[in-house]
């Protein structure tokens, strides 16, 4: 029988970009993809960023897409790039791309494009949750230590209602024994405090997931690990 727990919402936000999301490095990267010959290792932080973001504006959007993707996911072919970077301009990628795993790199990749090019992206849509979980024993809050992420998504899909889109798009990693798409979906979890049978959590997701949460303060659901 699965454990079951009492989960209080303690905040709820809406993000349109994440904090930190791009490094130094990664700005490195993208300008040298663009052919820029400066010397980049003497540019503070700021610097680097700025000039990535003019050098953006040398480029078409669709071309500028493709330099931040062919930067994120060296796995992916030029035709994909192409495909992707075109689709970027009319979709929201961060929710609709098939494989959720890439949709953290992608939400962050709408957020530094849309600032780049004033709007003609999508506006990302995220959320930052804090949230309390309590179970009858500490022993239930196991689950929290060997799958986090994994019992987390069961956690809170089955906090929502059957009809949910995470249900009809993921019942059987809910139901089953492993959930290899829970990253795609909880894209960052952290434990905030542990008091044996209680512990809080803050999370980052894609409001196409979780925000129905806004108006929801409190809710009993099960979840269980991965096995």
């Amino acid at each position: 029988m699965q454990p079951k727990f009492t989960v209080q919402i303690d905040s709820f936000k809406k993000i349109k970009q994440i904090d930190n999301a791009w490094s130094d490095s990664d700005y490195k990267a993208m300008l040298a993809l663009m052919g820029f010959d400066d010397d980049v290792e003497a540019m503070s932080s700021s610097e680097l960023r700025e000039m990535c973001m003019m050098s953006f504006n040398d480029q078409t959007p669709q071309e500028a897409a493709a330099i931040v993707l062919t930067h994120l996911f060296p796995e992916l072919t030029e035709g994909k790039v192409d495909q992707i970077s075109h689709d970027m301009l009319d979709d929201r990628a961060w929710e609709q791309y098939p494989n959720c795993l890439y949709h953290e790199s992608l939400f962050s990749a709408y957020a530094l494009l849309r600032e780049a090019f004033n709007g003609t992206f999508a506006q990302p849509t995220g959320v930052a949750l804090e949230l309390t979980v309590s179970a009858a024993n500490d022993e239930d809050m196991e689950i929290f230590d060997t799958s986090p992420q994994s019992a987390m998504v069961r956690l809170l899909a089955n906090g929502q209602s059957e009809d949910a889109l995470i249900h009809r798009l993921y019942e059987d990693q809910i139901q089953g024994d492993t959930f290899a798409e829970a990253p795609g979906i909880i894209w960052q979890l952290q434990q905030i405090t542990d008091n044996g049978s209680s512990r809080q959590f803050s999370l980052l997701s894609s409001e196409f997931w979780f925000g129905s949460f806004e108006d929801i303060e409190t809710f009993e659901a099960t979840s269980h690990a991965d096995s």
